[in-house]
Order: C-alpha cells, then sequence, then structure tokens
C-alpha cells in the first residue's frame, strides 16, 4: 500500500496577506533590486566580502571620470563583470514576475539592475532606472554594440571600441556610472507609476539609494500600500503591511502558489 501523498504546505498568513492584496489591487507594481538577482548567482554590491564592491572602490573603477581618463582601467573592471555574467540566467523570482504580468496583476517591474535578467524572463513593461549591460555605445557616433559583441571584445582587445569611428573611441555600457545623472524619462515614469500604485511591491533592495529609494513614500502618500521582500533592515520596514525575508526566490514561488489557491 503507497504512502498518503504529503499535503502541500499552508502558505504563511504574510504571504496569503500579499497574494490578497495582490489580486485585489487595481495598480501593482514591483521595484527590483540586485538581491533579486543573487539567485542567479550575481552577488549583490555591499555584502562584505562576496558583494560587487567588496574589493574596490566604485568611484575609482566605475565613475564617468575614470571612463573617460582611463578607459583601460574602467574596462579592466567592467570587461570582468560582463565575462562573469555571460551564463547567468533568470531564476524562480524573475519567472514569477513575468508570470505575474502575463495575467495583468502587475502593470510594470521598475529595476535598479542592470544585469538583463528580468527581460530574458519575458517582462515586458520593463523600466531600467540605472540602464542595462544589453548595449554598449560610441559616444562620438552614438553607435550601438549588443552584449556578446561587447564581451569579446573586451577579452581580446581589453578595451571594445567603435568600429564606425576612424579614432576607434572605447565604448560606453548604457548604464548609469557614477558621476552621471538617472535617464529623465526612466525616473519620470517610475515616479508616475508609484504615484498610481495601489501596491508597491519591492522586491530585494535595500531602499537606499536615492532617488529610486524614494518610490515607497510617494506610494505611501498617494494611499497606496507598501510590501517588502528583502533580507536585512530598510527605512521603510515600519510603513509595510507584510515583510517577506526569506529566500525571494522560495518567497515569490510560494506567492504565486498562494495566488493560484485564491484563483481555484
Amino acid at each position: 500500500m503507497s504512502e498518503a501523498a504529503t499535503p502541500p504546505e499552508a502558505p504563511s498568513p504574510a504571504i496569503s496577506d500579499l497574494a490578497e492584496a495582490i489580486v485585489n489591487a487595481r495598480s501593482v507594481v514591483v521595484l527590483t533590486g540586485a538581491g533579486v538577482s543573487v539567485p542567479s548567482g550575481i552577488p549583490d554590491f555591499r555584502t562584505p566580502e562576496t558583494g560587487m564592491w567588496a574589493n574596490v572602490d566604485p568611484m575609482e573603477v566605475a565613475h564617468i571620470d575614470t571612463f573617460q581618463r582611463d578607459p583601460e582601467r574602467f574596462w579592466s573592471f567592467y570587461g570582468e563583470r560582463f565575462a562573469s555574467l555571460g551564463d547567468k540566467r533568470p531564476n524562480g523570482a524573475h519567472d514569477v514576475l513575468a508570470e505575474l504580468e502575463r495575467r495583468g496583476l502587475i502593470d510594470a517591474v521598475i529595476t535598479q539592475n542592470i544585469d538583463r535578467l528580468h527581460h530574458m524572463a519575458g517582462t515586458e513593461k520593463l523600466i531600467e532606472v540605472h540602464g542595462s549591460i544589453e548595449f554598449s555605445s560610441c559616444l562620438a557616433c552614438g553607435e550601438e554594440y549588443e552584449l556578446d559583441w561587447v564581451r569579446e571584445r573586451a577579452q581580446q582587445d581589453g578595451i571594445p571600441t567603435c568600429t564606425s569611428c576612424e579614432a576607434a573611441p572605447p565604448l560606453k555600457p548604457n548604464v548609469v556610472l557614477f558621476g552621471e545623472m538617472l535617464p529623465e524619462a526612466a525616473l519620470q515614469e517610475a515616479f508616475n507609476l508609484a504615484a498610481k500604485a495601489d501596491l508597491l511591491l519591492a522586491i530585494g533592495s535595500s531602499l537606499v539609494v536615492h532617488p529610486v529609494a524614494g518610490l515607497p513614500t510617494i506610494t505611501l502618500r498617494r494611499g497606496g500600500q507598501l510590501a517588502l521582500v528583502t533580507s536585512g533592515p530598510t527605512p521603510y520596514d515600519e510603513d509595510a503591511f507584510v515583510k517577506l525575508e526569506g529566500d525571494v526566490e522560495r518567497e515569490l514561488t510560494a506567492l504565486l502558489a498562494a495566488i493560484d489557491d485564491l484563483d481555484s
């Protein structure tokens, strides 16, 4: 006689509350930070010893002044990062968010990440406020080059350069470097989305990097709710009606299951 199947684990009250809020909201907007990509093998920025900035000074290697003054030093850092991202793929957290968008349950994903994993997972309404590594550009002529080509040139030559300009200037990744302003159009769109959201769901972000860290305040001031899925403290912990602090992939997978239960 076979053993009885183990019943599925019931969702926690916090996950059930968040699932109900998402299903009942008119407008849900998601904000993601580096923590959403950690299960894909991409380190976050600030974790001691393992974070991306653990052994370097970002104001030195990832500053627009360094790119302009010493492109070799700049690309010695970025070339390494580009090479390390070659085999990275979306994880379950990215997949859940893409699925929620397909179901019409979230309006958009605003991300601080430049790793293009949301795009790879299938998210369509994506606001990349810090840009993306998907392309690099020549600042002289505007020609854009895809990531794979740039990564190969960085590995071969150290500095990927424009093939359209006679002077072959170094390419710049289409990301916001230290010392640069965030793209105004993307930032304004993010502010507008936060202002109309009934629920802002912040995932994998410490919510300390401004101006994006101010998005929850916009939603809260307009009468919306805030939910957090992130480990470690944030300045908004007391303002959130729900905070989930477990592994982001497991938490979002459980959230999707709870939403499925509501629909069944």
